[in-house]
């Protein structure tokens, strides 16, 4: 993508290893996401009830009173580094709700995990909330899963291995992204912060963009977003201000279907309001023509 900055993309060297031990985290990766999906699809009518009723006690708030964080979120992971230690003992772990830290140094396997992605659509009952898990190596992501928990539907990948799909029936598709060719012909995903100085100017860069493509869709879950691009249910998808665990399993998913991505480096935190891009090869440079005209190239701190 030559009209924005410098990239970070897969696949890389200081991430190389073997591809039998590349197929063995991808197999756990898909295990561990399919079992924390599995927890997450039989606690949400315990939480919430039937009908959706939401326990107020159940669901709390994090940097913006936008953002919640629900009881599950937190059981989610915890199983997650639960079975992690069981079978990885003293493998580093990063998680959206109990941090850690990501080692980009030396051989060491770090395990991103965010175990709802797309918390909003969970807390009201939408589809759209995925459990992400991805296995990174020197910063680079090698393997991961993307669980679509209310479909069942499960995207996987492995670095230079390609990316999968398995439905809940078992049917199983290689993904390739759209050969689209031309923008206007385009659809393209994209996502909002919950900070409302930065939601406001990417309002203002959806407007400029929207006569330009084929349309927009919002869906709320990133990492589902990073992995419809990969089987071409949607062309494209940016956004500002993502964290490793929401783009670590979807981009690699992506880049293994063949889009041409934009990443901030791994360790660079969401607040810093830097720009996720991935895109069908076919638009990718007038994608990112049409990103820098608009300013969407530049970061869009928190604030």
């Amino acid at each position: 993508m030559d009209d924005v900055p410098e990239t970070t993309s897969f696949p890389a060297e200081s991430a190389f290893l073997p591809p039998e031990e590349v197929a063995e985290l991808r197999r756990l990766a898909v295990d561990l996401a399919e079992t924390a999906a599995a927890h997450v699809r039989a606690r949400r009518p315990e939480v919430f009830g039937p009908g959706g009723a939401q326990a107020v006690d159940a669901v709390q708030t994090k940097g913006h009173p936008t953002d919640p964080v629900t009881v599950v979120d937190t059981e989610t992971e915890d199983l997650i580094r639960k079975l992690l230690a069981e079978q990885r003992p003293g493998d580093p772990i990063l998680g959206e709700e109990g941090g850690g830290t990501l080692e980009v140094g030396g051989d060491a396997v770090t395990w991103v995990l965010d175990p709802i992605d797309g918390t909003v659509n969970f807390l009201y009952g939408l589809p759209g909330y995925a459990v992400s898990v991805a296995a990174m190596r020197g910063g680079r992501s090698v393997a991961g899963a993307v669980v679509d928990v209310a479909r069942a539907v499960t995207y996987s990948a492995g670095l230079g291995l390609g990316a999968m799909r398995v439905d809940g029936d078992g049917a199983v598709e290689h993904l390739r992204c759209n050969p689209v060719n031309t923008l206007p012909l385009a659809l393209v995903a994209t996502g909002f912060a919950y900070g409302v100085h930065r939601r406001a100017r990417q309002a203002e860069m959806v407007a400029q963009l929207l006569p330009r493509v084929r349309d927009i869709r919002r869906l709320g879950a990133a990492a589902l977003d990073l992995c419809h691009v990969a089987a071409g249910q949607v062309d494209a998808y940016y956004e500002h201000g993502l964290n490793a665990w929401d783009f670590g399993a979807g981009a690699l998913i992506a880049a293994e279907a063949g889009a041409h991505l934009l990443l901030p480096a791994a360790t660079v935190p969401g607040r810093a309001g830097e720009l996720v891009v991935a895109a069908a090869p076919g638009i990718a440079d007038e994608l990112a023509a049409l990103l820098s005209a608009i300013g969407a190239t530049e970061a869009l701190p928190d604030r």
